[in-house]
């Protein structure tokens, strides 16, 4: 498939470790929708991002690591792209692992902003894994790993342990999180967090409130579905 005058570049990031049985036709197959949606008829004609300083989609075979740096130029429709891509992952992986998507608005032009015209970017976060625990796990990570840095530059790293230790015992805080969260449970999220920049201290209360609040408003979202 050949994406002429294409609205979007859009660019895909992440490492994914790969069980050790996994060979290159397994991957292959995997990763079909990404190579054969840039047109191609095999990874490894497809495997090369669109620009040459990028490494694409690389197989590292002795550390059994699928890593990806690869940008396509495409529409919206790549987002079923990626929802084939991750499935077919998901059963090769050996740990849980974030994918990072951005779409670029190749039809932008910054001089449009001050007319009030806005970009189409967008950005999202996928996650992989060989079962829901560790997809999970890979969620906290990155949430622990964002929650520290950002923290770092107001607080001693030392005196972020208990914040750390009750994210990883909240059942609900790692989802508030993810960027594919419905906007209402979201909010609450964010709400949460500038609260806690106010009042570190009452941590622990912040998120047991958080996690309840969220788990009430997943389950009205559900209802009406």
């Amino acid at each position: 498939m050949t994406h002429y005058n294409a609205p979007f570049e859009i660019h895909v990031h992440g490492d994914v470790r790969l069980r050790a049985d996994v060979g290159f036709d397994a991957l292959q197959e995997a990763l079909k929708p990404l190579w054969k949606y840039a047109g191609a008829r095999s990874l490894a004609a497809g495997a090369a991002s669109v620009y040459e300083d990028e490494p694409g989609l690389r197989f590292d075979a002795p550390a059994h690591v699928l890593q990806m740096c690869w940008t396509v130029r495409g529409d919206e429709d790549f987002r079923q792209v990626l929802d084939e891509m991750c499935m077919s992952l998901n059963e090769l992986a050996d740990t849980g692992a974030p994918i990072e998507v951005t779409f670029y608005d190749a039809e932008f032009d910054e001089e449009e902003e001050d007319d009030g015209e806005e970009s189409r970017d967008d950005f999202v976060m996928l996650f992989v894994g060989p079962t829901p625990a560790a997809i999970m796990q890979a969620q906290r990570d990155l949430l622990v790993e964002d929650v520290v840095n950002l923290m770092e530059r107001h607080f001693d790293g030392a005196e972020l342990g208990g914040v750390v230790s009750e994210i990883d015992k909240s059942p609900h805080f790692a989802f508030n999180y993810d960027l594919s969260t419905p906007p209402a449970v979201a909010e609450l999220g964010l709400n949460a967090f500038s609260e806690f920049l106010a009042f570190p201290d009452a941590h622990p209360q912040i998120l047991s409130k958080l996690a309840s609040d969220a788990a009430a408003q997943f389950q009205t979202l559900n209802r009406l579905r």
